[in-house]
């Protein structure tokens, strides 16, 4: 080094900084990137990013080859510094150009490009694909060579060094992502998306019409009573039974009556004629499976029952595609009938309620997991049917009953309790 220009020295380690900061950076970068993104720009047609996939198929590889070159440049680097120092300053030099390169390297070839590129990954790794594409070829017979030696190695403690990694995704992974996608997908679709994914989650006793709730046509009602019933109604499909909506003749549309009753030519066995089949959904049915059946069995409406037979309520295809894309009801209007928010703050709700229909209107968090309506929650909180008057608090909300009859809870007054701040 002595025979050297000391500006040449100056200027080829910087080179050499240069090209051990241009290493670290693209292993964070090419590490950094997200796999889902690239996927698709190569999908779309990117070349860089479908070579970038070609580098990343082999890792072994990859890393082999920006390792060989990293540790090739900062070993040049020592050597340079250590050699110049030496003749500048004797021994003492050793010392010196250690702790120069170390910090050298430290800041300007490792910290600093490598925060960089985990800042902005695709900025990094996408021109610099080329560059380690042609080394990839040309250091080739070392890196195959190490490469065989350290899989060796893995092999030897029980690891397949060719195993591919899982990007798949489950249901809680999915949802996180979609949380966290920010401004970049609208926040009604996030929600539509996150009521996808929670539709495997949801059962149709979740989301059913009650029986005790239920609009049909009874066939042991007066002709009259029934035809004013079919016109002022508001559905456009009825469940007819007789005396019990357990005995369940079928379903009707009223598109199919409709000439009937503008001819007043309506009578029990055109009503009956008119209808379809019934169609019985089992409970506990996942609404992910349902909607699938809707669409196979081109039904709109079904009648739940339990194990028993029994009908537990109805289920619409109108009820599920809701949990998707929200309420298609206006928005200017209340937000659920059960639900009366007070000048005070405080709601009052009917017992009848469904839990998840209060969380969603009032973004509360009132355990869904076991009892399914508000009545159900306090009566299994209490292990009695309450008196009105009684309070009682469910986590951060408390509840005062304002109506207790026929064995169940009507009406609760509630409110979420602020939480304790920290110390």
């Amino acid at each position: 080094m002595e025979h050297l220009h000391p500006g040449l020295v100056v200027g080829l380690l910087v080179f050499l900084i240069l090209c051990s900061a241009f290493f670290s950076g693209s292993e964070t970068g090419m590490l950094s990137l997200n796999r889902y993104r690239l996927r698709h720009r190569a999908r779309e047609g990117h070349r860089a990013a479908r070579r970038i996939i070609d580098l990343l198929a082999r890792p072994d590889r990859l890393l082999g080859t920006i390792l060989v070159g990293n540790n090739f440049v900062n070993i040049l680097v020592s050597s340079i510094a250590t050699a110049t120092a030496v003749q500048l300053w004797g021994e003492v030099g050793i010392a010196i150009a250690t702790l120069g390169v170390t910090i050298l390297l430290l800041i300007f070839g490792e910290i600093a490009p490598k925060t960089f590129a985990a800042q902005r990954p695709e900025a990094v790794a996408y021109p610099v694909s080329l560059v380690l594409a042609a080394l990839q070829k040309l250091l080739f017979p070392i890196v195959a060579l190490l490469g065989w030696i350290s899989n060796g190695m893995l092999r030897l403690l029980g690891v397949d060094p060719t195993a591919k990694r899982s990007d798949s995704l489950s249901s809680e992974e999915l949802r996180s992502v979609v949380r966290e996608s920010g401004s970049d997908l609208p926040l009604n679709r996030q929600s539509m998306l996150l009521g996808i994914l929670d539709l495997e989650r949801v059962t149709v006793d979740d989301i059913m019409i009650p029986r005790n709730e239920v609009a049909g046509i009874d066939l042991e009602d007066d002709l009259e009573t029934i035809i004013g019933q079919l016109r002022t109604t508001s559905h456009t499909r009825l469940p007819v039974f007789r005396k019990d909506i357990n005995q369940i003749e079928g379903i009707i549309h009223m598109r199919h009556i409709a000439r009937l009753l503008s001819h007043d030519q309506l009578t029990r066995d055109s009503l009956l004629e008119a209808c379809s089949p019934p169609y019985f959904v089992p409970e506990n049915t996942p609404l992910s499976t349902q909607l699938l059946n809707f669409q196979k069995q081109k039904r709109r409406i079904g009648i739940v029952v339990d194990e028993y037979g029994d009908v537990m309520g109805i289920v619409t295809l109108e009820d599920i595609l809701e949990e998707i894309v929200g309420e298609f009801s206006n928005q200017d209007t209340l937000r659920s009938p059960d639900i009366h928010p007070q000048d005070d703050g405080t709601q009052v709700i009917d017992g009848a309620a469904y839990l998840r229909e209060i969380n969603r209107a009032l973004g509360w968090q009132l355990p869904c997991d076991g009892p399914r309506t508000l009545n159900g929650l306090i009566t299994e909180a209490l292990e009695h049917i309450p008196d009105s008057g009684i309070c009682l608090q469910i986590g951060r909300y408390r509840l005062e009953i304002l109506q207790a009859a026929d064995n169940r809870v009507k009406s609760v007054r509630a409110w979420a309790i602020e939480p304790p701040r920290d110390e």
